[in-house]
């Protein structure tokens, strides 16, 4: 006979079961010998079962097995009478004691290797686990093509998963029935991580690291203040603190918490008092993967407490929105990336326009993301006031072709998303931004209080603001708001806006060194941030980087004022007052210095 092949891969097709125990990790932290040996006594139950239905154990890892059977048919029977006898051991532990299986199934081809087993099907039957909720059962289409209708479970479709380094789509399927340890289908629901609100969250009560009862309270304000803090953002669900504060003390399993209240997003933090110092902690968790998408921690001072909770409220709900749109955006773009809809066409208006580097200095791409959501939906409030501040933004840089003509649309539209959503602190941000556009500064910054007051962490409220001050010609004003804007936000995408700002003050100001530092970190944000450097660079006597600066700019095909002349008289359409008309004088002074076309 023919010697086989040595070198050949053995392969075959198996159901694989992969299992592990949802927050083991807390339950050790709890009681480590006891935690180990109860999951042995557990083991000694559900080896049999395995056994029973003609699985293999290929081996242990920590708290998790992984399984082989011969049938799917077995595996998923062994899985939910696994489930079952679980439930019934599980009863009268307490909820925080529990230990609950989560357990995925595949159908599919495997490596032989020895007693062990490799390849992709045991890395999908090992994702599946975990996305599965504690005390179920989640399997794939492969597996379940062969046993729908032939076990005496039901099964909810939960779409298609994009699982950690599986390059493909796999579509998977919750275990429902009426026997313990299995939801039933009257009450199950597809996870949260699919059928949560879009920006939801709960947050979590603070704990108070210090230990002593009686600074409790400071905790329990910061809980609150940032409860009301997220609820202000536009479109974002927030449990209420009420329900929220019946976690209090608990350990939680965030992935039971995200099913139990129909959210996506937890929020953690704590507080530690040294002292002369608060330190406040937090970070954002995604509860459907238990995965840290944020953390951060802040200072203050205990003889200026409640001052600095403002602040670092303002700070958490900020960057909190900014996460939640980009995590948002990146789940929608893995479960629909062909067939977005109208919420995933929001979602990439706003997340288009929060990468401010990327784009603001081209705007094309947040005009066209904001323009497909409107085809989608026309009462986007949100796309209607972005598109209308791009409008605004390109008659208050001085590159608008017919500036009345961008006003009056920038007005029709912001007076639309306003008539639609009359407290959208972005919409009145943007009005104020029009209003500007008319040289009514004292009318912008109105609005954009307004909106400061409608959302404290409205990053944007302080850019109107600024600016406003800086059309006034009141550069102090404009630094300091910019300055709070800095501290509120040190790593916010829109920081060269304010670095733009600040380096117009100092020109407004004279101080040309310190203007050439701010507008350089700008990074080109917006046209005029080349002008005002050009300028500064010709006052100062620094010809070369004039030119080079100037160049820049008119290089930009995004630019349509190209001389002096154009540049006049767009400047003095946008405010009349004696500094801002001498400034402007300098300015062109400057660029005329620099080289740029008088007419």
């Amino acid at each position: 006979m023919t010697e086989a092949h040595p070198g050949r891969v053995g392969r075959r097709l198996a159901a694989i079961v992969a299992a592990d125990v949802a927050g083991y990790s807390r339950l050790m932290g709890l009681d480590e010998v006891g935690t180990a040996r109860t999951l042995r006594e557990h083991r000694v139950v559900t080896d049999a079962l395995v056994a029973k239905h003609g699985g293999r154990l290929v081996k242990t890892t920590g708290d998790g097995v992984l399984l082989e059977f011969p049938s799917v048919i077995d595996a998923v029977e062994c899985a939910v009478a696994v489930q079952a006898v679980m439930a019934e051991r599980n009863e009268g532990v307490h909820a925080d004691r529990r230990m609950l299986f989560r357990i995925g199934i595949n159908l599919g081809d495997i490596l032989i290797e020895g007693d062990d087993i490799l390849g992709d099907g045991v890395n999908v039957a090992a994702r599946l686990e975990g996305i599965a909720e504690p005390g179920g059962i989640c399997i794939s289409a492969s597996a379940y093509d062969q046993v729908q209708g032939k076990v005496a479970v039901e099964f909810i479709d939960l779409g298609e998963q994009r699982l950690k380094n599986i390059a493909r789509p796999i579509r998977a399927y919750a275990v429902v029935g009426d026997g313990p340890g299995l939801p039933t289908p009257a009450t199950s629901a597809i996870p949260s991580s699919t059928s949560a609100p879009q920006l939801s969250i709960v947050v979590l009560p603070f704990v108070n690291l210090g230990g002593d009862p009686e600074q409790q309270y400071v905790a329990d304000v910061l809980t609150d203040n940032v409860t009301t803090g997220l609820a202000r953002l536009h479109g974002t669900f927030v449990i209420a603190r009420s329900t929220a504060f019946t976690y209090k003390g608990k350990l939680v399993d965030v992935k039971q918490l995200g099913a139990d209240l129909g959210v996506r997003y937890a929020l953690e933090g704590s507080e530690r008092h040294s002292r002369d110092k608060v330190r406040v902690s937090a970070k954002l968790i995604d509860v459907a993967t238990g995965a840290h998408l944020w953390a951060d921690q802040f200072d203050a001072p205990r003889s200026d407490l409640f001052e600095a909770e403002d602040e670092i409220v303002r700070r958490i709900a900020r960057t909190l929105q900014i996460q939640m749109i980009a995590a948002d955006l990146a789940r929608a773009s893995r479960s629909r990336p062909n067939n977005p809809d109208a919420q995933d066409l929001s979602l990439r208006c706003r997340a288009t326009y929060y990468n401010v580097k990327g784009n603001l200095a081209d705007p094309r791409n947040i005009v066209a993301a904001c323009e497909r959501s409107l085809q989608a939906d026309e009462h986007d409030v949100f796309a209607l006031s972005v598109l209308a501040l791009l409008l605004a933004i390109s008659v208050l840089s001085a590159q608008s072709l017919d500036p009345q003509a961008d006003l009056e649309k920038a007005d029709e539209l912001i007076s639309r998303a306003l008539a639609l959503d009359a407290e959208s602190d972005i919409g009145h941000n943007v009005k104020g931004a029009v209003l500007m556009g008319y040289n009514r500064h004292e009318q912008a910054i109105s609005e954009a209080e307004l909106a400061f007051a409608l959302n404290p962490s409205s990053i944007e409220s302080y850019n109107t603001r600024s600016s406003a001050y800086n059309f006034l010609a009141r550069p102090d004003r404009a630094l300091e708001l910019a300055d709070e804007a800095i501290r509120l936000s040190p790593r916010d995408p829109f920081l060269p806006l304010f670095y733009h700002n600040k380096g117009w003050a100092f020109f407004m100001k004279q101080q040309y060194e310190t203007a050439i530092e701010w507008l350089r970190r700008a990074e080109h944000i917006v046209p005029f941030t080349d002008l005002l450097l050009a300028s500064a660079f010709a006052l100062t006597g620094r010809s070369t980087e004039a030119k080079k600066a100037l160049d820049q700019y008119l290089s930009n095909p995004l630019v349509n004022t190209t001389t002096i002349a154009q540049l006049r008289v767009q400047q003095f359409g946008l405010a009349d007052n004696p500094e801002w008309i001498a400034y402007n004088e300098r300015l062109f002074d400057g660029l005329c210095k620099a080289g740029m076309p008088g007419s």
